[in-house]
């Protein structure tokens, strides 16, 4: 038996073709993972909203009297600086009570001048009358028989009788005097009626609309001459949803991006309602952009960019490291697969923070150029060997 197993060995041998070897166990293929390293940086968790540019302030502008419009130097779209004049009204009738009232009031200045004079002259009449009682009384107690009572008594009336004139003429002055007051303030009522024929801009801002022309009649309040919108400074009105109000502060940057004129600028949260509206389950926030060349116009649409929360200088990998551990991205703890310095599988248990939507911060469990595997490690096992391929970031 064992020399017919030697010849049949003999007999393969023979057979082989000359020259060829015996075949190799094949060697183990090294597999390849995705790697990202752990590096430092700043990560920001931001909301981006859409909403549509307002005027810092805009009103219709009324003239505060009846008449009709004089003049009207000013068109749409004109840049109008504050006190500005927006048109002049033509009302003749305040001219004439004008002068009416100047006229009361100069009548009244000379209406004091007399009771004055008549203040004088009681004045004097009542030092006369008081001289001459204080002569008589004085003889009288110094020769008792010497002067008749009935020329006292007579005396004494008199004086009486000036002392009530002297009250008499003060009343008047005072009355008078009053009189010039009401005569000054009926001027000034109609000074300033004249000085409303002249409408002005309250503030610094654009024409927007032109409501009337020069000739026709205007009402005051009810038929207003023009729109002026202020434009230097405007606000975006941003629809907060009701899970972002909390982290919603005063003087938070936003930034702010209009493509219809390709620019980009930064503004801050100013305010906010502090209620929310509920149709729709959001919070009106006001973003406050300078736009001193004009450039930006009302109703144009903007996305605005509000920074939740930030944090400076720590260790972030990709959130696909995250993704691919199979386990839930918002646990705090999570096991993560790296590649070590011999370019073997270790498991790492690690803390997360501040997350975005691309990065996430390692609070401990890694190191910084620590390299995180990105992608499918199903079959990966620790210890095992494998060949990193370097992510860009």
């Amino acid at each position: 038996m064992r020399c017919l197993l030697a010849l049949l060995v003999l007999l393969s041998a023979g057979c082989a073709p000359k020259g060829s070897a015996p075949p190799k166990p094949s060697a183990a293929t090294t597999q390849s993972v995705s790697v990202a390293p752990v590096v430092r940086e700043d990560l920001a968790r931001e909301l981006e909203l859409a909403a549509e540019f307002r005027p810092w302030q805009e009103i219709d502008v009324n003239a505060k009297i009846a008449g009709y419009i004089k003049t009207m130097p000013v068109e749409v779209g004109d840049v109008l600086r504050e006190g500005q004049v927006i048109g002049v009204l033509e009302v003749p009738e305040l001219q004439q009570e004008l002068a009416q009232a100047q006229a009361m009031e100069k009548r009244s200045e000379l209406e004091v001048v007399r009771a004055r004079s008549e203040v004088t002259r009681a004045e004097s009449a009542l030092r006369i009358r008081q001289l001459s009682y204080d002569r008589l009384a004085a003889v009288a107690k110094q020769r008792p028989n010497l002067i008749a009572q009935q020329e006292l008594d007579d005396i004494g009336a008199r004086l009486q009788e000036a002392t009530a004139q002297l009250a008499t003429a003060n009343a008047t002055l005072a009355s008078v005097q009053e009189q010039v007051k009401v005569s000054q303030a009926a001027s000034s009522r109609v000074l300033a009626m004249t000085q409303y024929t002249r409408v002005t801009a309250p503030f610094p801002g654009v024409v927007t609309q032109r409501y009337e022309a020069p000739g026709a009649m205007v009402q005051g309040a009810n038929k207003p001459l023009i729109r002026l919108s202020q434009v230097d400074r405007l606000r975006l009105v941003l629809p907060v949803p009701e899970s972002i109000v909390p982290r919603i502060k005063l003087g938070s940057p936003v930034e702010v991006r209009v493509d219809a004129v390709s620019s980009v600028v930064q503004g801050k949260v100013m305010r906010f309602s502090g209620i929310l509206n509920t149709n729709t389950r959001t919070m009106q926030t006001e973003v406050d952009v300078p736009n001193p060349g004009y450039a930006l116009k009302p109703g144009m649409y903007a996305y605005a960019t509000i920074t939740l929360d930030s944090k400076g200088d720590v260790l972030a990998i990709p959130i696909q490291a995250i993704r691919a551990a199979g386990s839930n991205p918002s646990d705090p703890r999570q096991q993560l697969a790296i590649v070590n310095d011999k370019n073997q599988i270790e498991m790492r248990e690690v803390r997360l923070g501040l997350e975005t939507p691309d990065r996430v911060e390692v609070v401990s469990g890694l190191n910084e150029g620590d390299r995180v595997v990105i992608g499918n490690r199903g079959d990966l096992k620790p210890g095992q060997t494998v060949e990193p391929r370097l992510l860009a970031k």
